[in-house]
């Protein structure tokens, strides 16, 4: 007998508890989405180009729930807070503490990650705790309604969320996952480092070396996929991130800020009156940040190393914030080690 697909398999297992049977045998649908077109049309397109049986696929969206708390959340991500408001979510003496845990807990995955694809220790820490606090928080919403919902009922990014919620059915065919109970943000991420369906398909590794791709259970799995990700995007082992910054006059003001993408040249920001503690390679683009903090205007400079990070999450609030936490972490734990060889 041909092996059932892991849909099949849920949608059985459904069956026989009575979940999802309705009289005469029909499946008791949970919203609308079964009836639609557009997802007629949607379904129609993956069994064309992936050959996903559209009988297993109908039965999923009779499932599927609209998430009206999703539409909500994704109109105001946490990205969109000033700087003065968004630094101290992520900065506290609780999260740092927790980082330097959750570092000595799983030092070793940590060593042999940076030793494998050069990605500092530190900023693998600083990810898992700004997206999940190191899994404590790893979202509440069911995959499969957020990207259903997100994919239909949100037209602004419609199809950014439909080919997540493509790269999602293809991941539970592959991992066998059941595609009801994986839980994560309210834009579909998930896991330890919050990957949405796509980048877990394309940058999750079996760490661990137990036959599963598992980012939920697995901190080693989460480790070394945040790294094989940071890695794949152009990660330049040894180089720096961001330096704080200072200015002198009013030139600064006609330089482009909080650009993610490096442009400018460092005699360009000299000649705008940036000034780095740091030497800058003449040879190097740069961004410059001029940001609103809760003590006054703060002014950084950030490197590819940083763009890179943005390539996680294209704010550079968020891309500056990893960074901060990162550093805070490492400087804890050293500060903790130290004292315990004094004892």
């Amino acid at each position: 007998m041909k092996a059932l697909s892991a849909l099949a398999r849920v949608l059985l297992l459904l069956a026989l508890t009575g979940c999802a049977m309705a009289g005469g045998g029909g499946i008791i649908e949970r919203g609308d989405y079964a009836r639609r077109a557009d997802v007629s049309e949607f379904i129609r397109e993956m069994q064309a180009s992936h050959g996903l049986s559209a009988t297993e696929l109908r039965a999923v969206f009779a499932q599927a729930r609209r998430q009206q708390r999703v539409l909500e959340l994704i109109q105001r991500p946490a990205e969109g807070k000033p700087w003065s408001e968004y630094r101290p979510i992520f900065l506290t003496d609780k999260r740092i503490e927790a980082g330097v845990r959750f570092w000595n807990d799983n030092a070793a995955a940590l060593a042999r990650a940076e030793r494998e694809y050069g990605v500092p220790a530190e900023i693998i820490v600083a990810i898992i705790g700004v997206e999940t606090f190191y899994g404590r928080r790893m979202g509440r919403f069911p995959v499969l309604d957020t990207l259903v919902t997100l994919g239909f009922d949100y037209p602004k990014r419609a199809r950014f969320f439909r080919r997540e919620l493509e790269n999602y059915l293809l991941l539970v065919h592959e991992e066998s996952f059941d595609p009801f109970v994986q839980k994560g943000s309210y834009a579909g991420a998930m896991g330890m480092g919050q990957f949405m369906p796509s980048s877990y398909r394309h940058y999750a590794v079996d760490f661990d070396a137990n036959g599963k791709r598992d980012l939920w259970r697995s901190a080693a799995d989460a480790i070394g996929s945040v790294a094989n990700y940071f890695s794949r995007h152009g990660w330049r082992p040894g180089e720096p991130v961001a330096e704080p910054a200072r200015v002198e006059g009013d030139g600064h003001r006609r330089l482009p800020a909080n650009q993610r993408r490096p442009s400018l040249s460092p005699g360009e920001l000299r000649a705008a009156g940036v000034r780095t503690a740091g030497l800058l390679d003449d040879d190097e683009r740069l961004v410059f940040l001029a940001l609103q903090g809760e003590n006054g205007p703060e002014y950084w400079v950030g490197h590819h190393n940083f763009f890179v990070i943005t390539e996680y999450n294209h704010s550079v609030k968020y891309a500056l914030v990893v960074y901060q936490l990162s550093e805070a972490i490492k400087r804890r734990r050293q500060a903790s080690k130290r004292n315990l060889t004094t004892l």
